[in-house]
């Protein structure tokens, strides 16, 4: 009923906490569909969780013009939010009051998505069994690999992808010469 990349999105927004990957399951899903295809409730999911990992490494800056964003797109995508199961009223509430809490630089907590349809609910909680996760675990504060994850993480596949697409621009400027 729902996509396996917005389920693995859940499970990891709800156990380990870990936003960047939160933002790259569902940025790879997102990417699968032609341009004109694309879904934008994604972008508004991928938005709430890269706002969440700027707050917690108190990236001030990056946290409030994510949420912004987040904000704004959640507004106009109401009914696809609504569709993968989400409590749309309580979610705007919460996103609202993190974007205060970011403006006041309030310290970051956890926070759990309001889901709605309880046969989604149970899946996650019957994945987070199988998988032996905790459901709505709190964020591991002293994780340095978690709270900095796009600085440590191993970035080989995407400098040889930029230099394969370079190669590539520059081969068809050649090319048109």
């Amino acid at each position: 009923m729902y996509p396996k990349a917005y389920v693995d999105f859940l499970l990891h927004f709800h156990t380990d906490r870990d936003y960047f990957e939160c933002h790259e399951i569902l940025e790879e899903y997102w990417k699968k569909e032609p341009p004109e295809n694309r879904q934008q409730v994604w972008v508004a999911l991928i938005q709430i969780a890269v706002a969440l990992y700027h707050h917690r490494r108190q990236n001030w800056k990056g946290a409030e013009r994510m949420m912004k964003k987040a904000l704004l797109l959640a507004y106009k995508e109401q009914e696809a939010i609504e569709k993968l199961g989400m409590d749309f009223p309580k979610l705007v509430q919460q996103l609202e009051k993190r974007s205060k809490d970011i403006e006041h630089r309030l310290p970051y907590a956890s926070m759990n998505l309001p889901i709605k349809d309880a046969t989604l609910f149970e899946m996650c909680q019957n994945l987070c069994k199988q998988l032996q996760l905790q459901w709505g675990k709190e964020s591991d504060l002293s994780n340095e690999y978690l709270l900095h994850k796009h600085k440590l993480r191993d970035r080989t596949d995407v400098i040889e992808e930029r230099e394969r697409r370079k190669k590539l621009r520059e081969k068809k400027k050649e090319a048109d010469q």
